[in-house]
């Protein structure tokens, strides 16, 4: 079988810097997109205001990799304590719970922002980055760590700002394309082998949950050959089915909100859906959800027994696989990316929105906490989270890897995930 694969070097100084760069970049990017009237409003309640994530991705670096790994001097205790750690409430209660309303200043979060990426910069430059003999330095582990992390919270942003009002934002112009949609019939999937999760040697980095690489035997199925469109999801709601949160009925047409534009509902594009409704438009269709190892053995497995590391096999994720890396915000067709599809003929497996399985999210055997965030997965071993695979259009590039993992709870209505049916 193929190993996974990664585009990043190990550890080059100047690529890590460049990288980090990069990510800053886009961060000011999309805080820039923020009206400064808007900088403390919370568009999701279940999430922090803007102010919040401005100031956490450089703390939590700084955090992870200075303070922590390399046991250097803090360099504002308030500061850092009030940006350390995001909220994951299960309710409206909860997180009215932790709100406040004594935010610093957006001139005090920038200042104290641009003292941490100056010492993360630093660190990348001359520090150990590597260290055995430190669990947090192990492979690396921390540099990665604040890479990913920062990525992560991009998609996160991204959701946030979809739902802030139209006229407390900037726009990003794109043009939106709708096309007929495809007959989705089924595709037959042979019995064989899924591997799950990876070894350490076969990445350069994985969150905790991407370890324990394990072997599971998958019995033949059939599923749709691709993610359930707008117009699938419009005959369900014609039959009493509820309409997604990103629809918007207008004098009894149907809209789409995007990222930056309200648009006629395109049919060809995957509806975004709760785990909750994914699950109920595959029983009124009388078919199911895959489960996490069939979506595995659909989008990485082979006719001839062979696992790719990716659907479309062993080239760097690019433009022709799939809508993601933010080339644009909002969806395409399901059938735009032919290029991406599996050795199966399954299109659309990566990229344009995340999709969901009927797995709950948990520990592959051998599970442990990763030093330098041990609460990253652990803290969503509840039964409450389902895991999603795949992409959304605002997902890096740098995280696409067969062995990564998303999850979210079952009715949480903001983020953009698709999903496909398997039948019974």
């Amino acid at each position: 079988m193929d190993m996974l694969v990664s585009p990043s070097p190990a550890l080059d100084r100047e690529f890590l810097a460049g990288r980090y760069r990069r990510n800053r970049e886009r961060s000011a990017q999309l805080f820039g997109l923020i009206h400064p009237n808007a900088f403390e409003d919370r568009p999701i309640p279940l999430r922090h205001p803007f102010v919040f994530y401005a100031g956490h991705l450089p703390a939590f670096s700084f955090l992870t990799l200075n303070e922590r790994a390399l046991q250097q001097e803090s360099i504002d205790r308030r500061l850092e304590k009030l940006f350390e750690r995001g909220i994951d409430p299960s309710s409206l209660d909860a997180a009215a719970r932790l709100g406040r309303s004594d935010w610093p200043s957006r001139a005090e979060v920038e200042a104290f922002g641009a003292a941490c990426d100056a010492r993360v910069y630093d660190a990348l430059a001359h520090a150990r980055l590597i260290d055995p003999t430190v669990p947090r330095l192990v492979r690396g582990q921390s540099v990665y760590n604040i890479l990913e992390h920062e990525q992560m919270h991009h998609e996160t942003l991204t959701y946030i700002i979809h739902q802030l009002d139209g006229a407390k934002k900037g726009r990003v112009e794109q043009t939106h394309r709708d096309t007929p949609p495809p007959p989705n019939h089924t595709v037959r999937v042979d019995a064989g082998v899924a591997t799950l999760g990876a070894d350490p040697d076969e990445i350069p980095f994985g969150w905790d949950n991407e370890f324990g690489r394990t072997l599971e035997q998958v019995p033949a199925f059939s599923i749709q050959r691709y993610p359930v469109t707008n117009g699938d999801w419009f005959a369900f709601v014609s039959d009493g089915g509820a309409p997604p949160a990103f629809w918007i009925d207008r004098d009894g047409s149907w809209y789409l909100r995007g990222v930056f534009d309200e648009i006629p509902l395109p049919l060809s594009w995957p509806v975004y859906v709760t785990h909750d409704q994914a699950e109920a438009y595959a029983r009124w269709a009388g078919m199911r959800l895959p489960s996490e190892v069939e979506y595995h053995r659909a989008a990485f497995g082979t006719p001839d027994g062979d696992e790719r590391p990716f659907p479309w096999g062993s080239d760097a994720p690019g433009p022709a696989h799939g809508n993601f890396d933010f080339q644009r915000f909002d969806p395409e067709p399901v059938d735009a990316h032919p290029a991406g599809a599996s050795a199966w003929g399954v299109h659309d497996l990566i990229g344009n929105g995340w999709e969901w399985t009927s797995t709950p999210f948990g520990p592959f055997p051998g599970f442990a906490p990763m030093a330098s965030y041990p609460q990253y997965s652990a803290d969503f071993f509840d039964g409450k989270h389902y895991v999603m695979k795949g992409a959304s259009p605002v997902t890096a590039r740098e995280l696409i890897r067969r062995s990564f993992r998303n999850w979210f709870y079952a009715d949480y209505p903001y983020m953009y995930a698709k999903f496909r049916c398997v039948e019974v």
